[in-house]
């Protein structure tokens, strides 16, 4: 079995939220971007360029928390 470790972010919640923000994050910014009057094209572009901030925040959370458990690790090899 693969181990995954955006598994582990926020004590476990992430896969959760992360389907949920993967939904509904689009929806809420073109939903706020088409209320503020800015053009439909560009409300579409604009929540879609929001899917791809959930994947980034994942990567570097990943590097962060795999960074903190390293600091002790400081063998040469």
């Amino acid at each position: 079995m693969f181990d995954n470790a955006s598994d582990e972010l926020f004590s476990g919640f992430w896969p959760i939220m992360r389907r949920f923000l993967f939904a509904f994050l689009p929806l809420w910014i073109f939903l706020i971007a088409y209320s503020a009057d800015i053009n439909v094209i560009i409300s579409a572009i604009l929540a879609g360029a929001s899917v791809s901030l959930v994947a980034i925040y994942e990567k570097k959370k990943i590097l962060s928390e795999n960074s903190k458990q390293n600091d002790g690790n400081k063998v040469i090899k």
